[in-house]
């Protein structure tokens, strides 16, 4: 356990929104700690605050005529958590609102994408600013955990418990919820067994190129019912997609998606890896640093301006991130104390021509490698980007 709690990044951000939207919409997997910043934000608001949890049904209740109990406290911070649960709130939300335009009137917190909560992106456009929370981070714990968080992800309950049995008790318990709880609540009517194969059957493919056919074969399902469970786990932030980059050269380029899990405690789970030892002993070791690379690079950089770069003939960079639509930052993950450029890193990084070029490695302190490459470990990266 660590001797001081973890301030999340999030509550600064939160913060600034709140000052100028009516409502911030708080989205992110469950117990990723949406409901702890929330009542944090509670003491911080400088106005009273009430707080419903939409899965009890005495919180519930109270919203039974929701326009009257809302407008009752139309001077407070009202906070819905798990939100999705009641989408017919949405359009009450919306006339509430434009009855009285005032910032920080609700705090929305749900367990699914905008795109999942459809009726919130349509019925408040204007009205609301949208914050994705994402798993610990390494800013966030400290650079000296480094390994303690790799391991065990950045779910608080995970990365919290007393050891690391206990530690993967809970992710195990997680992932028995989502399968067998969340994702039905959320819409996805499917065999949780068969959920449970595919999303194994992702964490071993783990930054690997999509395939949906040859998933789809292996569980003996169709293309585009292996796409429509997909599609529901990255939009109940299970899984994440990074695009390719597309550059206006002749070169082919590779089309399809990399996937990743989104957290590599909920990774390792899924595997059965139960110690650090035994991690740095499996296969899939590699791609779980550059998974737990992609998940510090969620955290200080937007999605939409990460993506990954292949060519037909091999040529390829783990991360582009872009600024203002063109790359601007080539990273190279590599699992080595030494490692070195290679042809497929020096060619992708001419065709990209970014200005910043680092290759990421478990090195106690950064150094220029050539003139436009420099070595930085985890901790180091996320000061750069």
């Amino acid at each position: 356990m660590l001797d001081d709690p973890i301030i999340r990044n999030s509550l600064i951000t939160v913060k600034k929104l709140l000052v100028q939207f009516p409502a911030v919409v708080l989205v992110g997997a469950r117990q990723i700690g949406k409901t702890t910043l929330a009542k944090e934000l509670i003491g911080q608001l400088g106005r009273e605050a009430i707080y419903l949890d939409l899965e009890l049904p005495s919180d519930r209740a109270q919203l039974q005529n929701p326009e009257l109990f809302l407008k009752q406290h139309q001077d407070k911070c009202v906070i819905l958590d798990e939100v999705q649960r009641e989408k017919a709130l949405f359009p009450i939300l919306r006339s509430l609102i434009d009855q009285h335009r005032v910032p920080a009137r609700f705090i929305l917190l749900g367990s699914a994408s905008p795109e999942l909560i459809r009726d919130s992106s349509e019925t408040l456009a204007g009205r609301v600013a949208y914050h994705q929370m994402y798993p610990f981070s390494l800013q966030e714990v400290g650079a000296d955990l480094h390994d303690k968080l790799w391991f065990r992800g950045g779910f608080p309950n995970s990365f919290l418990a007393n050891d690391d049995e206990q530690a993967l008790l809970w992710r195990g318990s997680f992932v028995r919820s989502y399968l067998e709880r969340d994702l039905p609540m959320l819409g996805l009517n499917a065999n949780p067994v068969t959920l449970r194969r595919l999303w194994e059957i992702i964490a071993y493919q783990n930054g690997q190129l999509l395939n949906i056919s040859t998933i789809a074969k292996s569980i003996g399902l169709s293309a585009p019912t292996v796409r429509h469970y997909l599609d529901f786990m990255e939009a109940a932030f299970l899984i994440y997609l990074v695009k390719p980059y597309h550059t206006n050269g002749k070169k082919r380029l590779v089309k399809s998606p990399i996937v990743y899990v989104l957290d590599t405690g909920i990774l390792h789970s899924l595997l059965d890896i139960k110690s650090y030892d035994k991690l740095l002993g499996h296969p899939i070791v590699g791609a779980s640093f550059e998974n737990y690379v992609l998940n510090q690079l969620l955290t200080k950089v937007d999605a939409s301006q990460i993506y990954f770069y292949r060519t037909a003939d091999g040529t390829e960079m783990d991360f582009v991130i872009t600024e203002g639509g063109k790359p601007a930052i080539s990273i190279e993950v590599k699992l080595s104390s030494t490692p070195s450029t290679t042809k497929s890193f020096t060619t992708a990084k001419q065709d990209l021509e970014t200005p910043k070029n680092y290759i990421v490695a478990p090195v106690l302190r950064g150094y220029p490698l050539t003139e436009d490459v420099q070595v930085v470990s985890v901790a180091e990266l996320m000061e750069l980007v």
